[in-house]
């Protein structure tokens, strides 16, 4: 989960979920785990990054487009996560949804 996602050559869309975590853990591992084996079933859906330290993660994940974000905003088990997030794992959070209009690459 934590490589350098393989991208197209853009445009193509980000969803940024950054966040601050609560003391409780009771499964979030495994959750996060099989949101992105469903979001990698989803049409449109390009890569996934994502970091977290004891403060805060960040979550990058990329789509072909704005119809497919919000396929997975609605989807029903992403939906049920979404609302435990909301009552149990995050203090905070933010999305953020945006254009990516040009990217660069580096690999050795």
């Amino acid at each position: 989960m934590c490589a350098i996602a393989k991208t197209p050559e853009a445009p193509y869309y980000a969803a940024i979920f950054t966040s601050q975590r609560t003391d409780i853990d009771k499964g979030y591992d495994q959750t996060a785990k099989k949101m992105i084996e469903i979001a990698e079933k989803q049409t449109g859906f390009l890569g996934v990054e994502s970091s977290r330290d004891t403060n805060v993660g960040i979550t990058v994940s990329y789509w072909d487009s704005l119809e497919a974000i919000n396929q997975w905003k609605n989807h029903a088990v992403h939906q049920s996560v979404q609302k435990k997030g909301k009552e149990e794992w995050y203090q905070a959070f933010a999305v953020r949804i945006c254009k990516v209009e040009r990217a660069n690459n580096f690999e050795l």
